[in-house]
């Protein structure tokens, strides 16, 4: 009898100290490898005060040991500004795309009431190796759209026109994209089996079109938009607006894009009547 209650102290006390462990400790599940040979790995971590998915990657780094206790190859990601500029840290945390440097552990774990994260990398571009991408795609749009503003000869113009403080507010909204591509991630036109340039390319065709210099080349942006993957492949999903990691009004964006190309369309129809 009075083993079996030494047993059971034994048993109190040993569940005691796994509950303790439970609480200071968590899981990061990682799928990560290279191009046809992914796998999970999970590795343990002490909860801190701050932590952020980048930082819990930097630990790892350090001491590469997965929950087995085998040191295995160091997981590999992108980091630059670690202040939500640079959009290179992007990963899908907890089936979400977002930013790594801006996820607090406390703050996921507690959402998710479990000891646990996962990580893993985009799926709508190709897969480099663990958590990187190439999102070279995203910058082949930009130019598809010509993402940018001819300044030649620009400055023997003079100063542009004053812009009303809405617009400003508008264009500063749309030139906080950082690519990163959350955006993308989450919407369900970007696949492999669309030509869709995403909600990303759209917003910037809009921000240089608002611009005094860059609306010179706006008919060269909305007739590319006009072409198999612009505009009209887009199924307003809104998934991209919900995702953005600066807020951006992507949808909006979009629909001013739509109501313009329609416009072009029809000034098109009209010049080819004209002509005739």
């Amino acid at each position: 009898m009075r083993t079996t209650w030494l047993e059971f102290l034994k048993r109190i006390l040993r569940r005691g100290l796994n509950m303790a462990t439970d609480k200071n400790m968590f899981f990061l599940k990682i799928y990560r490898g290279s191009p046809g040979n992914q796998y999970w790995e999970e590795f343990e971590l002490p909860v801190q005060s701050s932590l952020n998915i980048t930082s819990a990657l930097m630990e790892i780094q350090k001491n590469p040991v997965n929950r087995q206790g085998k040191r295995v190859e160091p997981v590999v990601w992108e980091q630059g500004c670690l202040e939500e500029v640079c959009g290179s840290c992007s990963m899908l945390i907890d089936g979400k795309p977002r930013q790594a440097c801006t996820a607090l552990i406390e703050q996921l774990l507690r959402k998710s009431g479990a000891h646990s994260v996962t990580l893993a990398p985009f799926t709508k571009f190709p897969l480099v190796r663990d958590l990187i991408v190439d999102r070279t795609s995203m910058f082949d749009n930009l130019k598809r759209v010509h993402g940018w503003i001819d300044v030649d000869n620009s400055y023997d113009q003079g100063f542009g026109p004053k812009q009303s403080e809405q617009l400003q507010q508008m264009r500063y909204n749309l030139s906080c994209c950082m690519t990163c591509g959350c955006c993308v991630e989450a919407c369900p036109q970007s696949n492999k089996r669309s030509a869709f340039v995403g909600p990303q390319a759209i917003a910037q065709a809009e921000l240089f079109n608002l611009h005094p210099t860059g609306k010179m080349q706006k008919r060269i942006r909305l007739r590319a938009l006009m072409e198999e993957g612009g505009v009209s492949d887009c199924g307003n999903a809104q998934n991209c607006v919900r995702v953005c990691p600066k807020n951006i009004a992507l949808t909006d964006a979009i629909a001013a894009i739509g109501r313009e190309v329609t416009v072009e369309g029809l000034k098109m129809l009209f010049n080819s009547f004209e002509q005739e």
